[in-house]
């Protein structure tokens, strides 16, 4: 379970008990950029082998909380701690400079030089760690193509390979399924529950209440938290309203948002 004690203009969030050890933690974090206020006194903790999806509207804070965990976004104030070795952060594919030559293989082995070392030979565990990356993203048979060569949707399966081959105990993803093709994204969700059921945490950053239902937890972001818990708990009407305004749709008994302009 996620907790958190977050006072916020909603004032709506889920007191749960922390009842195991926490992979990630946040307390009383606060971002500014100059003047403006990216996050605000977020306090939580998500446990070991689950999933998050947080979720909000444009600068809302989602990755500037990515950056905060990955250590490439520095801290205003309080504190943020992930456990074990550094978080694996994977971000959304963009276009590749065609005279970079770098294969598939070559992209995904970059993930062992972390704890490696540039200078040293790979081993056995990590040449498996690579090839069962790449098989699982169903890119094992591009491993000699160059990346410019590929797919957004094969490119950016590539890089979550990239990201499980790290083997930390915590993955962070950046909108990792927007605007993919069917397969790639079927592909990467089964690889997010797979992480799960292999005792890592998830965090995914989101746009689509859908994939955000998937998760065990989801945190709805707006700089503080508005709401935080179980997918049903948090991803009510009232709850989305305050965070996105009149920016989504209602059909049936479920959400979409309509929020186009959805960058973080």
């Amino acid at each position: 379970m996620l907790t958190t004690q977050i006072e916020n203009r909603c004032q709506n969030w889920c007191p749960y008990p922390v009842l195991v050890a926490s992979a990630i933690s946040t307390s009383n974090l606060r971002v500014s950029y100059g003047d403006v206020v990216a996050l605000r006194d977020l306090t939580m903790e998500v446990p070991h082998a689950s999933s998050l999806a947080v979720i909000g509207p444009n600068g809302s804070g989602k990755s500037t909380l990515l950056g905060v965990l990955a250590g490439t976004i520095d801290v205003s104030s309080g504190s943020a701690t992930v456990a074990g070795r550094s978080p694996a952060l994977v971000q959304q594919s963009t276009d590749v400079d065609r005279s970079l030559p770098i294969t598939v293989r070559d992209t995904v082995s970059l993930a062992r030089y972390q704890t490696l070392g540039l200078f040293r030979r790979f081993g056995l565990v990590d040449r498996e760690a690579i090839e069962d990356a790449m098989k699982r993203l169903a890119v094992d048979d591009l491993a000699g193509r160059q990346l410019h060569e590929l797919s957004g949707g094969q490119r950016q399966r590539v890089l979550v390979a990239q990201g499980v081959a790290q083997d930390t105990g915590v993955l962070l993803l950046d909108e990792p399924v927007t605007g993919l093709d069917v397969t790639s994204r079927a592909i990467i969700l089964e690889v997010i529950d797979q992480e799960v059921e292999e005792g890592r945490t998830v965090l995914v950053t989101t746009h689509n209440l859908e994939e955000a239902r998937c998760c065990d937890q989801v945190l709805l972001l707006d700089n503080s938290a508005i709401a935080v818990g179980k997918p049903d708990y948090v991803l009510t009407e009232e709850n989305l309203r305050c965070a996105f305004g009149g920016r989504f749709i209602r059909v049936g008994d479920q959400f979409i948002l309509d929020d186009p302009h959805h960058s973080h």
